[in-house]
């Protein structure tokens, strides 16, 4: 019979455990509940008792008797006159001792007429009160119930209790003479330390602490099979309670086992024994392995568990009573848990609990903390380059959908930038399984007949043939598979693509959306590429979108067009005319990072489009980019440069640029948005005869290069490094981001200055004598400075 019993998940496993800290809140609660109702019994007895013995004083029965003694002495005397004994019946004379053994006959006043049960009914309420006394006996003690771990079956969660009898009154005394001492030991005073001796008391604390941790962990690592205990005693330390030390220790901690457990785990993934297989006997050795792999599991849980909570208690703020870490060091610890989690995310995809960090961790690449947020994007974007398999790219990307569609798309446009580094490329699923087999070499016939005999040789045949259709099956199965999780994983990004696109054009998710497409867009399906060309150009035509979204909608358009839309007969002249016309919004004022999805524009409009493309469209984009080269910085000069260097050896007849013949009828129109209309032909690249006075010796080259009509040998030749070099990998080498020139500047050695021996030579020197003379005379009239104007005539 299959086993049907599911593995608990990580949620479940952190319900039980809420389940069994709500149970020690109730057993708190319930001794408090107690203790105050037992308090409030013994009050209310007090009150009864004291109210009953002022209100009445009940008598004993000897005082009773004493009060009628004369009574019933007269009585008998009266009785036994009037009536003897001997005269009396057998029936009555039993009866009469009958009565005189009951205290009521005794009491009861004879002489009166009223019946017994009137005088029982007055007195009845007496014998009540008196009962209600307090008085000292013996009791038993008081359950106290216990709540205890619930047991779960098919029906839910069913909660256990048990009953906890109460400390006898001596254990209390004990108890309270133990507390008084104690309390009288505290009451002595602690010795007042200086800073200096309490900073020497923490350094030696935590050196302590860390050689701890190092005995540990190397013992630990030496025998992983028999440290099961060793490693419970380290993680109990991430519960350090010493407030001078707890930070530092738990980070301590939460790093050492991160690191231990990504040395010590196996590479495969150990799931739970069956009944079946926990009945069985097994050797030592496989019984030893179980339970070091339980255990292994067991406290990877739980530090998990750990590192969670740490990171929800920053979250919310939360501070627990029997926490020593104030709220300022949560951030820290926080941060440190996140680390370890995206360690352990990369470097353990194959293990337990794997899809539960990965719960952890997406929701907080959406982080308000900048810098957990790019821990965690980084994570993700190293296991998708590292996933081969794609299990755990397929886990992370569903998350991620779900995460985006849940915040209503109001998640960082990193989230989504992440789907950029996934492994996913194009598969051609028409080769043939011989192809995708791995390769073995078999005896050719003229081997076997030489080497072998018959009999051997039709042994031989059919071996061959059956190790051949097992590499066929194996690498027929390993494909499909690889296959099936790769177009899961794509269905999703693409969903994911789609819905903002329909319902969240507005949003600054758009980019990273249209960027996305650029790449995976020769992956979509042919049905949808009509209506994914209209939907590109309607955000363009309606000018809500950025120039950066606008570029990464046309790289869209043309990446389309360029894979499987190769086949489809459409012309994307809209999408030329917008590049265009928008070329010169580019400019060394601003931003030049839209230069790079230019140059990857042009590439796959014109390089990848050749036959689609006419000889006035490529004139004409020859001519703008030309004048844009010198309106950019240097090294989007340089890509442009590349890119026309590429246009004049794709195109032939680009060298009628060169030359300032007219080619035709009109006059080239630069302020024209039509590239097809502007007679581009009619005009000559003069902007290249200013880029060879370029300051940057590279420009000078292209725009060398260029004029003589890009030749590609002889004198007028690039070097290998420029021209077996793309145009986006040009930009990117000489950018200047980081305040650097490429090629580096030579450096000049500074000329000494002239050093004169008399500051005054320059000066007249008759106009010395008179500075001499003011110098050295003092001064001590006013100086009238407006006498001069004065006596000059008018």
């Amino acid at each position: 019979r299959k086993n049907t019993k599911r593995v608990p998940s990580f949620r479940k496993l952190l319900r039980t455990s809420k389940i069994k800290l709500d149970n020690k809140l109730k057993n708190k609660q319930y001794k408090q509940q107690s203790a105050a109702k037992k308090y409030r019994k013994e009050q209310k007895k007090l009150r009864e008792a004291v109210r009953d013995a002022i209100s009445r004083k009940p008598f004993p029965l000897e005082e009773c008797k004493k009060k009628q003694v004369g009574k019933s002495e007269k009585w008998e005397e009266e009785e036994e006159d009037a009536l003897p004994l001997d005269m009396m019946d057998e029936d009555d004379l039993k009866l009469m001792e009958d009565l005189a053994q009951k205290a009521s006959f005794l009491t009861r006043d004879i002489s009166s007429d009223e019946p017994v049960h009137i005088r029982k009914r007055k007195h009845e309420n007496v014998i009540d009160k008196y009962e209600k006394m307090p008085r000292r006996m013996q009791t038993e003690p008081e359950k106290e119930l216990i709540h205890l771990l619930p047991i779960k079956d098919k029906g839910g969660i069913i909660p256990q209790t048990m009953e906890k009898p109460v400390l006898s009154v001596a254990q209390d005394e004990d108890d309270t003479e133990e507390m008084e001492e104690a309390e009288d030991f505290s009451e002595e005073p602690l010795p007042v330390l200086t800073p200096e001796e309490m900073a020497a008391q923490r350094r030696q604390k935590l050196q302590e602490r860390k050689m701890h941790i190092a005995a540990l962990a190397s013992a630990i690592l030496s025998e992983p099979d028999n440290s099961i205990k060793k490693l419970k005693e380290l993680r109990a330390m991430l519960m350090e309670q010493d407030p001078n030390v707890a930070v530092i220790v738990r980070k301590l901690v939460m790093v050492s086992l991160m690191e231990i457990f990504k040395d010590i785990v196996p590479s495969y993934k150990i799931r739970p024994l069956t009944e079946a297989e926990k009945a069985t006997k097994v050797k030592k050795e496989t019984q030893k392995l179980r339970e070091f792999e339980e255990g292994l599991v067991s406290q990877y849980k739980f530090y998990l568990e750990n590192l969670e909570q740490t990171i929800k208690d920053w979250k919310q703020r939360k501070l627990k009573k029997s926490n020593v870490i104030s709220l300022k060091a949560y951030k820290g610890l926080a941060e440190i848990a996140v680390k370890c989690l995206c360690e352990l995310l990369v470097a353990l995809p194959h293990f337990n609990f794997h899809n539960n960090i990965i719960v952890l961790i997406v929701p907080l690449m959406n982080d308000a903390s900048k810098m957990i947020s790019e821990l965690c994007c980084e994570a993700v974007k190293k296991l998708f380059k590292q996933d081969k398999l794609g299990y755990a790219s397929l886990g992370v990307v569903k998350v991620i959908s779900g995460l985006v569609k849940g915040r209503n798309y109001d998640v960082r446009p990193e989230v989504l930038k992440v789907f950029l580094h996934l492994r996913i490329k194009e598969v051609e699923l028409q080769k043939d399984s011989e192809d995708i087999a791995p390769k073995k070499k078999f005896m050719t016939y003229k081997e076997k007949r030489k080497n072998l005999s018959r009999m051997q040789r039709k042994w031989r045949k059919a071996e061959e043939k059956l190790e051949r259709e097992l590499l066929e099956a194996e690498a027929s199965e390993s494909k499909e598979k690889k296959l099936k999780l790769h177009t899961e994983t794509l269905n999703i990004v693409f969903v994911t693509y789609f819905r903002i696109l329909k319902k969240a054009q507005k949003s600054p998710l758009l980019p990273a959306v249209l960027e996305g497409l650029a790449k995976f867009a020769h992956l979509i399906n042919v049905e949808f590429f009509d209506d994914l060309l209209i939907v590109l150009h309607s955000l363009i035509a309606s000018g809500d979108l950025s120039y950066r979204e606008s570029l990464h909608c046309v790289l869209s358009a043309f990446h389309i067009l360029s894979g499987q839309g190769d086949v489809l007969n459409i012309d994307p002249m809209k999408f030329y005319t917008h590049l265009y016309k928008t070329l010169f919004s580019l400019h060394a004022g601003g931003t030049n990072d839209d230069i790079g999805i230019v140059l990857q524009c042009l590439d796959v409009m014109f390089a990848k489009r050749r036959k689609q493309v006419s000889q006035q469209r490529a004139l004409a984009f020859l001519k703008r980019l030309s004048t844009l080269a010198l309106h950019v910085l240097p090294n989007s000069s340089v890509g442009i440069l590349a890119t026309n260097r590429v246009l004049m050896q794709t195109f032939p007849k680009m060298d009628l640029l060169l030359d300032n013949d007219s080619q035709g009828s009109g006059v080239y129109l630069p302020e024209l948005d039509e590239p097809e209309h502007c007679n581009a032909q009619n005009t000559a690249l003069w902007e290249l005869h200013l880029l060879q006075r370029h300051y940057h010796p590279t420009v000078q080259k292209f725009a060398a290069h260029l004029i003589v009509g890009a030749p590609t040998e002889g004198s007028g030749a690039l070097s290998l490094d420029l021209s077996q070099r793309p145009a986006a990998e040009l930009f990117e080498a000489y950018s200047m981001r980081g305040m650097t020139f490429n090629p580096p500047v030579a450096s000049v050695t500074p000329r000494k200055k002239d050093t004169f021996s008399q500051l005054d030579s320059f000066i007249d020197e008759e106009l010395n004598k008179q500075l001499q003379q003011h110098i050295s005379e003092p001064v001590h009239k006013s100086l009238d400075f407006a006498k001069h104007l004065k006596e000059s005539p008018l």
